[in-house]
């Protein structure tokens, strides 16, 4: 569905008085990606325990559609990666934020709630700042990785940030800006309560995940070499099982079209459950950068991190971004806690020799499971959510 059917069915519902009930206040919420998403129905359901009158409407997935939030886009159609990408989905980009500033005036919501996703979000938040709508950033633009200028844009447009890494409630205080240190949401969440058997070093049969992402361009980029890798590492080991993450926010038919061709060599298995069932039984982790690394890294797994982009792209990032790793792990421990292969390193050979490296090295292994857990540490404790909305009660107060 495409953002003009989208907008138009929004339009409906609101012209028959059904997007909204009862008296309370209304909150749009706006994300870009799965991850977001998934953070933002957990905020909703903490508010919506905090106070049932509140409305919600926003972009997302299915997450927040599952938790009553009435969408007016669907992440699909804004979801990119990379500097250059970002070019074939400009049309979609552009009717998006047109929909969502009109809609700021017409309904004024109570607050504004934006997750992550700045390219798109700050320019929503600008209208809101004009409007008098009161705005929360959750979960920070990486303005302290890159693009330092845009902390000038927040300080104008944003009224309130609640951050989930302990280094960034600093970064902002140091630009006078409102801002909440609130845990990491993924502590809240299925993991806490996760059963993982992968400590068991010795055994046979084990099985590697692999999580190629949640967009579209990372799966073509990504997902081919992971299927190659897994197919050499299959040679050397026999008894190893594959298990591959489906995104909900994925086109299933994409993913069966790339691994199709492996059904006759490789012994795997898809998930569109999402990534915390198969956590339950995975050895090791082969995963796109990002935030299910992090998941990962919770759940106690060792991990491979990859990541591709097209070569303008990455050559842009180089001179960039300026932290020295790419996924989030190794950011908050600040050392190389799991090797990262990026752009041209992320190739099959590669990829499986540093997956056997560890696998065949016992005490490797187990360190790595020990510095994550070091990690699991440094990102506080539950609660991120009712932290949230106790700021976003009290900001529309």
């Amino acid at each position: 569905m495409d953002v003009i059917t989208l907008s138009r069915e929004y339009n409906t519902l609101s012209q028959e008085k059904k997007v909204f009930s009862g008296n309370g206040k209304t909150v749009m919420i706006l994300t870009g990606e799965a991850s977001g998403d998934l953070h933002g129905a957990g905020l909703v359901r903490a508010i919506r325990e905090m106070d049932q009158r509140i409305s919600f409407i926003g972009a997302g997935g299915a997450f927040l559609r599952k938790e009553g939030c009435q969408l007016f886009l669907d992440i699909r159609e804004l979801s990119v990666m990379g500097f250059t990408e970002v070019l074939g989905k400009l049309p979609s980009v552009l009717k998006a934020l047109k929909t969502a500033k009109g809609i700021l005036r017409n309904r004024r919501p109570n607050l504004l709630i934006l997750i992550d996703f700045p390219g798109f979000n700050l320019h929503v938040a600008k209208t809101a700042h004009r409007l008098g709508i009161p705005v929360l950033y959750y979960i920070s633009p990486k303005v302290w990785a890159w693009r330092p200028g845009r902390i000038r844009t927040l300080k104008k447009r944003v009224d309130r940030m609640a951050v989930i890494f302990p280094f960034e409630e600093a970064f902002y205080r140091d630009h006078r800006m409102a801002v909440s240190y609130v845990g990491h949401p993924l502590l809240d969440g299925p993991l806490r309560g996760l059963s993982n058997d992968s400590g068991n070093i010795g055994k046979t049969g084990k099985t590697i995940a692999l999580l190629p992402g949640s967009r579209e361009k990372e799966i073509l980029m990504l997902l081919p070499v992971m299927m190659e890798a897994a197919k050499i590492l299959r040679c050397e080991k026999p008894d190893l099982k594959f298990r591959i993450s489906v995104a909900p926010s994925l086109d299933k038919g994409l993913v069966e079209h790339i691994v199709g061709p492996y059904r006759s060599t490789l012994d795997f298995d898809l998930v569109p459950e999402g990534v915390y069932e198969i956590f339950k039984t995975a050895d090791f982790v082969v995963a796109a950068s990002g935030t299910v690394t992090l998941e990962a890294a919770i759940a106690g797994i060792p991990m491979v991190v990859l990541y591709k982009m097209s070569r303008l792209s990455y050559f842009l990032a180089k001179h960039l971004v300026k932290v020295k790793f790419a996924s989030p792990v190794n950011l908050i421990a600040g050392k190389d806690v799991v090797p990262e292969l990026l752009q041209d390193s992320a190739e099959p050979r590669n990829i499986a020799g540093t997956v056997l490296d560890i696998l065949s090295n016992d005490a490797r292994y187990g360190l790595m499971r020990k510095e994550l857990d070091g990690v699991r540490r440094l990102l506080g404790e539950p609660g991120a959510s009712g932290r949230v909305a106790r700021i976003a009660l009290e900001m529309m107060s």
